[in-house]
């Protein structure tokens, strides 16, 4: 008779203990973690995050100009400026009649677009040189000019010596000349930036120029193009400097 009140008392304090833990398992206290994902089901793509610099689709920019070519390095923005109003940009009067004549024979031939494009064409180049990268400089000017700039590359090199251009930016870039020869068109920028330049030798010793010293210079540089051809880039022909 004892053992079947152990078994009674066994049996009630299995059916207590089922009942507490059905009264806590059976509740949500919204801290449950949620079911594990399917692995079998790919998950949703992400939601694409919006970053600094970032332009919305399909945006379009009215300031791209087939200078230099597609080969040369993409246009950097400007390090500097002149103004709120961004780098000058302008007609220069000696220009007006040579745009005029551009225009004419090239009705695409837009000159304040153009001196955007002649920049980035001038940022390529003037780092190309100091570099002595000649891949880079080669499509980007005529037979003479790339001839000229690589008999100083190479005289560099046979001393070895090497140059540090930075280009800390644009206060202008005018449109000073233009002229139609034949069916030729050039335009001449005066190109006003702040540049930094040092000249090295073989042990790394300064000979020439200050790492320290921002120099204003102002550069005249001549771009030709044939306006019956179907290559719409320009090329550098001639470079001078100013005072």
């Amino acid at each position: 008779m004892g053992n079947n009140y152990d078994i009674i008392l066994i049996g009630l304090v299995a059916v207590f203990l089922i009942l507490r833990l059905r009264s806590v398992l059976g509740k949500r206290t919204g801290n449950e973690r949620p079911p594990a994902r399917d692995p079998f089901t790919p998950p949703a793509p992400p939601t694409a995050t919006p970053r600094l610099g970032d332009a919305p689709a399909n945006q379009g920019n009215d300031n791209v100009v087939p200078l230099p070519t597609a080969n040369a390095p993409a246009p950097r923005p400007s390090l500097a400026t002149s103004g709120p109003g961004g780098i000058r940009a302008t007609v220069m009067p000696s220009a007006a009649a040579g745009v005029a004549a551009i225009r004419a024979a090239d009705p695409s031939f837009e000159p304040l677009g153009f001196t955007g494009g002649a920049r980035a064409a001038f940022t390529a180049i003037v780092e190309a040189f100091a570099k002595g990268d000649t891949s880079t400089l080669r499509p980007l000017l005529d037979g003479p000019t790339f001839a000229s700039f690589e008999a100083a590359i190479r005289g560099r090199v046979e001393r070895k010596e090497k140059a540090e251009t930075t280009l800390i930016g644009f206060e202008a870039s005018d449109v000073s000349g233009a002229e139609m020869q034949g069916t030729n068109a050039s335009v001449t920028v005066r190109f006003v930036s702040e540049q930094i330049n040092v000249l090295r030798n073989a042990e790394s010793q300064i000979i020439d120029g200050n790492p320290n010293e921002v120099q204003k210079v102002i550069d005249l540089w001549t771009f030709r193009r044939d306006t019956k051809s179907s290559d719409p880039n320009w090329l550098l022909i001639k470079t001078e400097s100013e005072g």
